[in-house]
This record gives C-alpha cells, sequence and structure tokens, in this order.
C-alpha cells in the first residue's frame, strides 16, 4: 500500500507543480435572484442502459428546459459524463448508458418531505424511478444534499419488493455511511478527515491563531469540531468563539441576536464555516454576510452559491477563502454545450451557469477595471476569453459516479457472457446483489487519470485545492486559486500557497491580522494570563543578561558566563576582556610612570654614592639610606608586574614582591627613627645608650621585621595563594581578567603589618621631630610616614568599590605613590642641599656638641 501511495504521489508531482507556475482562475456572472429559484434545489436521476446508440437529440429532448435553476449544472454535467461514456469504445461495447430526468426538473428539498407522504398514500411507482432490463434494479443519483439521499432511501424502502442502489454526489454525510440501515448506498466524496488540518495549516502560514467558528449543532459539526481541537492543541491556535447553530429554526431564532452580537463583538478576523447549506446555519451566515460584518470567512467548496449571492466592493468584505476537493481539469465541457440545440448563446448561458476557467494573466492585468463593469460589459469581455466549464466538487462526483457505473455494468456484462445466465431479466433482486457486490470493488482510473476506489474503507484523503473568492458589484465574482494542500506531503509543508498578495483587496496587500495578543517579539517572553486561553498572553522584558531572539518564546534563555544580552535582549554578544595591558592607554601611563620614579630613585642613589663622604650623607646613616632607596626600587618595579595578561607565577610574584619590598621599605625608616631617637638619648644620658649606636642594633629591625613579613607570606602560599580570576559577572558585558588575592585575610594582614610598621615609624618620629640637631630628619620621615599611612588608609574603601583594571590601577597608583612619597619627603630635600646648597652639608653646620662630634657613621 505505501509503494502505491508513493508512485501515485510520484506520478501527481508534475501535476501539483504545474498548479503552481500556472493558478487557476474563475469568473462568475450571477444571475438574477428572482430568477435563481430555491438554493436548496435538489436533482435526483435515475441510470440505466439500452442496446442502442443515443444520439445527441436525445440529450436535447431531456435539457430542453426554458429557464435554468441553480442546479442545473448537474444535469449538464451528468449529461456530459453520460456522452462521454457512450462514446468510449472501450467500455460498455454495444450497450448505452441513459437517464432520465425529475418530472418538472429538480426539487427543492422542502418539497422532497410531501413524496412520503404521496407515497404511502399510493402503489404507484416511486417518482424518477425508471427500471432497465439490464440492469434489473433501480440506479439513483440523489444530491447534493443529504437529506435527498435519506428521503429518496426512505420512499424506495416502501417498495421491499424492490431493489435499490443509490450514489450520492454532495458532500460525505456521516449518517449517510451506516451500513446498516443504507447498505446499498455510496457516498462519491471522500470523507473530509484532513479538512481540520487543512484549515489549521492556512491558519498558521498567515500567522492567525485567534478564530471563530461557526457550526451546526449535529453529529456532523460535532466531529468536525472534535478534529479542529485536536490540530488547534498541536499547534496553539485558539477559538475566540463557538457557534452551534441548532438545527431546529424555532430554537436558533429565539438565540439568533445572541450569536450575532457574538460575532461582531469578537476580536478575530477569520471565522470558519462548516455545514450543510441546506440548514439554519446558510439562514444565519447569509444574515451574516448582508449585515457587511468585516470577516475572512473560511468555508468548504459547497457554500460557493451561498457567498456568491451578495455583491460587494473591495473595501467592504475580507473575502472567502474556501477548500475544495483536487480535482484534475475536464476538458471538452464547452463544446458538448455548445453542441445542444436548444442552448442559444452558450458562452453567455455557460457564464451564468458556473463558474469558469480563464487565463490568470488577463484577470490580473483587468482587476482594477472589473468592478466598474456592468453585467453587459463584464460579459461581452470575458467571452472573447478562452475558458472552460470548472467542474465543482458535486458535478464531479457526478462525472465519477458515471463512470464507477459503467465498469461495473462493464464487469457484470463480462460475467454474464462467461456464465451465460438464464434469468432473462427476470431474477431483479439477483442481478441488483450481483451488480452491488461488483460496485463495492470497483477500482479504476478515470479519463483525466485519477484514481477512484468504490470502497470507502480504501479511499484516500483528499488533497485540498484553496481559493480566495470576491463578489463584486454589478453581479460579478472572482475565484483564484491560491494554493493546495496534500497529507501526504512532508510534515511543514503540507500546504503550499501560490504569490497571494496580488489578488487581495486591499491597499496594502497583506493578509489581516487576526490574533488574540500581539505577538512578544524579540527581548520578550509570553506571560498567560489566568483563565485565559493559551494565545492570549501578556509580553514582559526577558529577566537581566537573558535573551530571546524569536517572537512568541515561553521562556528566554540565558547567556553563557562569556557573553551579554545587548541592550534590546535580542542577541548573546561576547563580553570584551578586560586586563591592564601595555596597550592600553592607563596601562602604559602607570608602566612609564614606575620606570620614570624607578630611574629618578637610582639617580638619587647614584648622588648619594658619589657624596657618600659628606656630613649630610654620613649624619643620615649612608647605610640605612642604600637600603632604603633600593628597597624603593624594588617597589617602584613590583608595579611592572600588576601590568599585562596574568599568570600564576605574576601572581604569585605581584603580592610577594609588594609585601616583601614595602616591609624592608617601612623597617628601614623605623629603623632610621630609632636611630635619630637613640643618637639624642647618648647626648643626654651619656654613655648608657652610645652600646646600641656603636653595635648597630637598629640595623636588626629591617631584618626580623623583613623576617616576620616573610612568614606570613609563607603561610599566605600554602594556604591560599593568589591565583589567576576570569571574573564574568562583576560586570555586565565585561570579562575582568586578574589576579585573585586567594585569601583575603592574608591579604589584610600583609598590609596590616605594613601598617603597623608605619605607625610605628610615624610615632617614633614625630617624637623626634624637634630635637636640636641640624641634620635631624625626624621631620621629614614624619611626613613620609603621615603621607604613606594616608595613601594606604584611602586605598582600602576606593579599591573596594572599583572592579576591572581600575582596581589594579588602584593599587599600582598607591604603591607608586606611597613609594614616591617616602622618595620625595625623606631624600630630595637632601639632594638639593647636596646638589644646590653644598656650602650647607659641612662640618661648621654641625651642632657644637661634643657628643655629636665625636660621633662617626660608618
Amino acid at each position: 500500500m505505501f509503494t502505491l501511495i508513493f508512485l501515485f504521489l510520484l506520478l501527481n508531482i508534475p501535476l501539483l507543480v504545474s498548479s503552481f507556475i500556472h493558478p487557476r482562475c474563475f469568473w462568475k456572472v450571477k444571475q438574477n435572484k428572482s430568477k435563481d429559484g430555491d438554493l436548496l434545489t435538489s436533482c435526483i436521476f435515475s441510470l440505466g442502459s439500452v442496446k442502442r446508440p443515443v444520439k445527441k437529440e436525445y440529450f436535447n429532448r431531456l435539457l430542453n428546459v426554458q429557464t435554468p435553476t441553480a442546479s442545473y449544472k448537474f444535469v449538464l454535467a451528468l449529461a456530459f459524463s453520460i456522452d462521454e461514456v457512450n462514446r468510449n469504445s472501450n467500455l460498455l461495447p454495444n450497450v448505452s448508458l441513459v437517464f432520465e430526468l425529475p418530472a418538472g426538473g429538480c426539487h427543492p428539498v422542502s418539497q422532497l418531505h410531501s413524496l412520503i407522504h404521496n407515497s404511502e398514500q399510493s402503489q404507484e411507482a416511486p417518482p424518477n424511478y425508471v427500471c432497465y432490463e439490464d440492469i434489473g434494479c433501480a440506479v439513483l443519483l440523489t444530491g447534493p444534499y443529504w437529506a435527498t439521499s435519506v428521503i429518496m432511501w426512505k420512499i424506495m424502502d416502501l417498495y421491499q419488493s424492490q431493489q435499490l442502489l443509490q450514489l450520492t454526489y454532495g458532500p460525505f454525510h456521516p449518517i449517510l455511511s451506516d451500513c446498516e440501515q443504507f447498505p446499498y448506498l455510496y457516498q462519491m466524496a471522500p470523507k473530509d478527515t484532513s479538512l481540520a488540518q487543512a484549515m489549521i495549516s492556512l491558519m498558521l502560514h498567515f500567522s492567525w491563531n485567534w478564530i471563530g467558528l461557526a457550526i451546526s449543532d449535529n453529529d456532523q459539526g460535532i466531529q468536525f469540531l472534535s478534529y479542529l481541537r485536536t490540530e488547534m492543541e498541536k499547534n496553539t491556535v485558539c477559538f475566540a468563539f463557538v457557534n452551534m447553530i441548532p438545527v431546529n429554526m424555532e430554537l436558533y431564532m429565539s438565540r439568533a441576536e445572541v450569536y450575532y452580537n457574538q460575532i461582531m463583538t469578537s476580536s478575530t478576523n477569520v471565522v470558519i464555516i462548516y455545514g450543510d447549506t441546506d440548514s439554519t446555519l446558510a439562514v444565519s451566515f447569509r444574515m451574516w454576510e448582508s449585515l457587511g460584518i468585516q470577516k475572512i470567512w473560511v468555508t468548504t467548496s459547497q457554500w460557493d452559491d451561498i457567498t456568491s449571492n451578495r455583491d460587494f466592493t473591495l473595501t467592504s468584505s475580507l473575502g472567502t477563502i474556501t477548500f475544495a476537493h483536487h480535482h484534475t481539469e475536464i476538458s471538452g465541457f464547452k463544446n458538448f454545450v455548445q453542441t445542444l440545440t436548444h442552448v442559444r448563446y452558450s458562452d453567455e448561458y455557460l457564464a451564468k451557469l458556473e463558474w469558469m476557467k480563464f487565463n490568470c494573466e488577463v484577470a490580473e492585468s483587468k482587476w482594477k477595471t472589473l468592478k466598474n463593469c456592468s453585467t453587459n460589459a463584464s460579459l461581452e469581455w470575458l467571452m472573447v476569453q478562452t475558458f472552460d466549464m470548472a467542474f465543482n466538487d458535486a458535478s464531479y462526483d457526478l462525472y465519477n459516479a458515471v463512470y464507477a457505473l459503467a465498469h461495473a455494468l462493464h464487469e457484470r456484462l463480462l460475467q454474464q457472457q462467461v456464465n451465460q445466465p438464464m434469468d432473462n431479466g427476470k431474477e431483479h433482486n439477483f442481478n441488483c446483489l450481483k451488480l452491488h457486490s461488483i460496485l463495492r470493488k470497483t477500482y479504476f482510473t478515470n479519463p483525466v487519470g485519477e484514481k477512484v476506489n468504490m470502497n470507502e474503507k480504501e479511499k484516500l484523503q483528499p488533497d485540498y485545492d484553496i481559493f480566495q473568492t470576491w463578489n463584486f458589484l454589478q453581479g460579478l465574482g472572482i475565484k483564484v486559486k491560491i494554493g493546495i494542500f496534500s497529507p501526504y506531503f512532508p510534515h511543514g509543508q503540507q500546504i503550499r500557497l501560490s504569490e497571494y498578495r496580488k489578488w487581495w483587496p486591499t491597499e496594502s496587500g497583506q493578509m489581516p491580522p487576526s490574533v488574540c495578543s500581539a505577538d512578544c517579539g524579540p527581548g520578550f517572553r509570553k506571560y498567560g494570563q489566568e483563565g485565559m486561553a493559551a494565545c492570549c498572553f501578556n509580553c514582559i522584558l526577558c529577566p537581566q543578561n537573558e535573551v530571546s531572539n524569536e517572537t512568541n518564546l515561553h521562556q528566554c534563555v540565558k547567556c553563557p558566563e562569556d557573553q551579554y544580552a545587548n541592550t534590546g535582549q535580542t542577541l548573546c554578544t561576547d563580553k570584551a576582556v578586560i586586563v591592564m595591558t601595555y596597550e592600553d592607554p592607563l596601562g602604559l601611563a602607570l608602566a612609564l610612570m614606575a620606570l620614570c620614579f624607578s630611574a629618578f630613585t637610582v639617580l638619587i642613589l647614584g648622588v648619594f654614592v658619589k657624596h657618600h663622604e659628606t656630613p649630610l650623607v654620613k649624619a643620615n646613616n649612608r647605610n640605612l639610606s642604600y637600603i632604603l632607596l633600593i628597597s624603593l626600587i624594588f617597589c617602584f618595579l613590583c608595579s611592572l608586574l600588576f601590568i599585562g595578561h596574568p599568570n600564576s607565577a605574576t601572581c604569585i610574584l605581584q603580592q610577594i614582591t609588594f609585601g616583601v619590598a614595602f616591609t624592608v621599605a617601612v623597617s628601614t625608616v623605623l629603623a632610621k627613627t630609632i636611630t635619630v631617637l637613640l643618637a639624642f638619648k647618648v647626648t643626654v644620658s651619656g654613655r648608657r645608650m652610645k652600646y646600641f649606636l656603636v653595635s648597630r642594633a637598629p640595623n636588626y629591625i629591617i631584618a626580623i621585621c623583613t623576617l616576620i613579613q616573610i612568614i606570613l607570606c609563607a603561610i599566605w602560599l600554602r594556604v591560599s595563594p593568589p591565583t589567576v580570576d576570569i571574573d564574568t559577572h562583576s560586570e555586565h558585558d565585561h570579562i575582568i581578567i586578574m589576579c585573585n588575592k586567594g585569601s583575603a585575610t592574608a591579604f589584610y594582614c600583609v598590609l596590616g603589618y605594613h601598617g603597623s610598621l608605619a605607625l610605628g615609624s610615624f610615632i617614633v618620629a614625630f617624637l623626634a621631630r624637634n630635637l636640636p640637631d641640624t641634620f635631624n630628619e625626624a621631620k621629614l620621615l614624619t611626613f613620609s610616614m603621615l603621607l604613606f599611612c594616608s595613601v594606604w588608609v584611602t586605598f582600602l574603601p576606593v579599591y573596594h568599590s572599583t572592579k576591572g583594571k581600575v582596581m589594579v590601577s588602584v593599587e599600582v597608583f598607591s604603591i607608586l605613590t606611597s613609594s614616591a612619597g617616602l622618595l620625595g619627603c625623606i631624600f630630595v630635600p637632601k639632594c638639593y642641599i647636596i646638589l644646590l646648597r653644598p656650602e650647607r652639608n659641612s662640618l661648621k653646620k654641625l651642632k657644637e656638641k661634643d657628643t655629636m662630634q665625636n660621633i662617626h657613621f660608618s
């Protein structure tokens, strides 16, 4: 079966492709309503066969009806089909099919009910019944309404002595598929199991998710509603309203205003109409159209007659979209009608009879002028075009019914020739049952190449042609095929539409929207409203660092750690890497500052070494001065470790070098202040303090203090050493690469130890600031420690309030500033005296105290 389906689709690909390249277009000139007759007219035909040729005069006699009704198209379609079968030499040789028209023409459905009563009162033959000897049973074609088939079955059932085969050419109806109630009834139309899927596919194509529904309140409508709900739940399409129109007219009239108000107040622009055209639903639909409700009507092709009865302009309606079973074009009908002698002016007659096919490009070029044409002018223009009658679904079903019966009779004749039965037309029941057993197994290919299977269980789901219809003023209607739906196409590609915008009757050429809530664009997510349909929602902005790059997303997507959400929160962008490098202007400036200060310190060291024998250098303990200058050089240079892309080695060296170098510097300042204080004590107390100066005990302070700092740093490295840290959270749009201090406690212990040494140096220097000594540097040491402490006290809050490379630059700047403060406060004044005021760098300026004059510092 799968192979057959595949081959069937493969053979139909060229047809489908060509239908998109050359979309079918149709026009129709409507008849005057007063002459249109009852729209619910049904035609019942009886078929038979005769063993003689049937000439054209036979059809002229049967079709000579003075005023064609709305259903007369079925009579012509049936005549054409039978004529085509009779001219086929390979089908029913030496036998011709004939049919009988109803007495008085086709009957309105309302009049058929009276036939049941009349038949019960009379034993005469049922109306329109013709029993031909070759068939041996009644073969009826009934339609296009299902009620017609039910009524005729009940009438024929009154005569139990007769057997009946009934073929319906109307839309498929579930009631007629009951094999127990209607054992010999065949529905030519396929079951519309995929119609709901086709309609929902159309909604999705045009992004409609808020639709209305009006159906008949019967089994057929409820079944369709079930199919529709299943498809809607799969694709998030919602009902704005569901109008279930009751079948009972009195009940409908009591609720008609409610249905009208519901459809008028609804925000949807799309309404699906599904049900029988001979029901109260049709009454309601005519009223809605006559009141000019601005909706897009989506329905089936059987509603074409209903929708073509009202005139409107391009701005007064949103049009109608219809789904019709996909059929291959049947050619030759126009020629057949033109050969009928009773039909004069056949082009005009055909134009008023049915939708006519013509060139799409012609319609497009004349689109703007058609709406202003009168009926006669339109007809004159359209008649010069090449056109042919387009069979609707019911006409096509008639066509297939004739061929199905012909194939069944053909097979029956072959069996009779083999078996040579001796019934002589007397065993009618047997013949009818035989024909029934053959008909239900009939499977054939009709002349246009389409497969027809009379076994309902084996019928394939139909493809659908999708049409757009407008009915202009002055009685001119235009219908354009805009696409096709096939359940056998791949999922997601089952509906294929051609260029429809040029046909849409709006200035923008855009399909009107039909949604409950506007789409949540990129950067937003859907937030459902409690108690509302899934299609109704609010749109809220995505949370920070989350994005949505599609419409109507339920959840936003969080950006990876190395990316951030842009301003509109629609895209994740790579974060810029923040690191203090030499290419960065700030990093380059700090590096140049460090190098300049280092060079300046080396220069001062050179000055002190060159003038190491001068009193000023000797008086200020030149060895400690050398140590301080060298440690300051390392303090300046250690700031370079903070610049550049960090790694594990540089992260460790940053803190260790910084901690040790500054400890040496500050402890040297402490040693110098203690030395000054001890020197003064020696002059005051005699020889009691001289031992400490001679033994150079203050110099051990540097070693002891440095050793303590080294122990702290070792503990730091052991417990939690500094590492490279990639911070993706501190800043929204940047990745910060810097050294993590590891143990914050160890880092603050190092800083605290520096602070305690600086504070001790400041206190000692402050106490010795006013000692009477010409070269007393206590005041300079006091001011340098004050500046040092101020820098690092300020550093702490600023450091914690910054991030990224700014944090690194604050630390580097604090190192440079505090080191420069020590250098400037302690050594710049001395260099000034040494280089610019050498007269002050002499022994005459020393205090005239023996104790101080005898002091020599190596």
